[in-house]
Formats: structure tokens, C-alpha cells, sequence
């Protein structure tokens, strides 16, 4: 009972210095707080695997944590986070040196995330199926849904 709440008191405090630039700078204080992230995402905290998931895969060192990044952004997406499951989609259609990209698994991220309200994933939806992929077929009438779909969520198109 009290290491659950040790961990969420230490995440709550470690989000609130992430905004404090100063505070990052100093290592051992940064190593503590991704401690605390790291500690919350492992206890199945979906908030928490999305943001710890999105530093690693921004900020982190090496593959290991990139690979790891993703591997929370999978799971805060399965539990039910849009925008984790845009991220996702943006990863696998980006490719990287060990997989080439991908639309169909892009798609399914982005399908997750516009069922979640996440507006630019519906849009982007809808320009991949009006342009079609390597691997994805173009599809008029499922991309005049997703515009639609985009535009009840808010997406405004510049110009």
C-alpha cells in the first residue's frame, strides 16, 4: 500500500521539475527523476508510460532507449492513449535503419488514435489513404472519412 503511493507522490513531484531547466541540469537530480518515471510506467500508469515513453524516444541515448521508448508508447497506446498511438504511426511509416517503413501498421496506430479523438492522426489518415503507400492501397472514400472525421475533432487545414 505505501510503495504505490511513494511512486505516485515521486512522479507527481518529478513532472513538476521537469519544468525546471535548471533542475534538469543537474545529473543526479535528472537520474532521480527518470527513476520516478521509470518506476510509474513499470506499474502500469498509462500517463506515465506515454511521457516516459516519449522522452526516451526524443532524448534518449542509444537504441536501447529508443527501442525501449517505443515499447511504452505500445503499451500507453493499448491502454488507450491517442497520443501515444500517433507517435507510433509516425514511427513505423518513418522507418529506421532496422525497419523499413511501414503504412499498414501506420495505419492501424492511426486508426487507435483517431478512435481516441486525436485529430491530426485522423487527418493524416486521410492523406495517406488519398495518396496511398507501398503497401496500402488508395482509398478515396476512406480518406473523405477521415477528413471529415479530422474536421469534427477540430483539425483546421492552413491556407
Amino acid at each position: 500500500m505505501l510503495w504505490p503511493l511513494r511512486a505516485r507522490l515521486g512522479y507527481w513531484l518529478a513532472r513538476r521539475l521537469f519544468h525546471w531547466r535548471w533542475m534538469m541540469a543537474q545529473p543526479r537530480v535528472w537520474a532521480w527523476m527518470q527513476g520516478q518515471y521509470a518506476r510509474m510506467a513499470a506499474l502500469g500508469h498509462v500517463p506515465a508510460q506515454s511521457f516516459y515513453g516519449h522522452l526516451l524516444l526524443f532524448r534518449g541515448m542509444g537504441f536501447g532507449a529508443r527501442d525501449e521508448g517505443l515499447r511504452l508508447l505500445r503499451l500507453a497506446a493499448q491502454g488507450g492513449d491517442g497520443k501515444a498511438a500517433y507517435q507510433l504511426g509516425v514511427q513505423c511509416l518513418a522507418g529506421d535503419a532496422r525497419q523499413a517503413p511501414d503504412a499498414a501498421e501506420a495505419v492501424r496506430w492511426w486508426h487507435l488514435a483517431a478512435e481516441t479523438g486525436h485529430a491530426l492522426a485522423a487527418q493524416r489518415l486521410s492523406q495517406l489513404y488519398l495518396d496511398g503507400a507501398e503497401n496500402l492501397a488508395a482509398d478515396a472514400t476512406q480518406a473523405e472519412h477521415f477528413a471529415r472525421r479530422a474536421e469534427q475533432l477540430g483539425f483546421r487545414p492552413k491556407g
